[in-house]
């Protein structure tokens, strides 16, 4: 998916949601980082597309968190 689609969708998503996101990417790329290394993997850049994912959403999270860029909290507690 394009980086400015993708973005859009973000920012509109809850914060559960993206928390949520967040630790099934995580729970994904941990299980990819053991798979490469005890087997090898299909597609390895999947690797590094997961990590900015990651980096992308924790960072619209912060920024909610602080007021940046005119984003406020979107529902859901922390």
């Amino acid at each position: 998916m394009k980086t400015a689609a993708r973005k859009k969708e973000l920012k509109e998503k809850q914060d559960t949601e993206l928390r949520f996101d967040i630790a099934q990417m995580s729970k994904e790329l941990f299980d990819l980082r053991f798979k490469s290394s005890s087997e090898g993997l299909a597609d390895p850049s999947r690797i590094s597309t997961l990590r900015r994912e990651i980096a992308r959403m924790k960072t619209m999270l912060r920024e909610r968190e602080l007021g940046l860029r005119g984003a406020a909290p979107k529902g859901g507690a922390a």
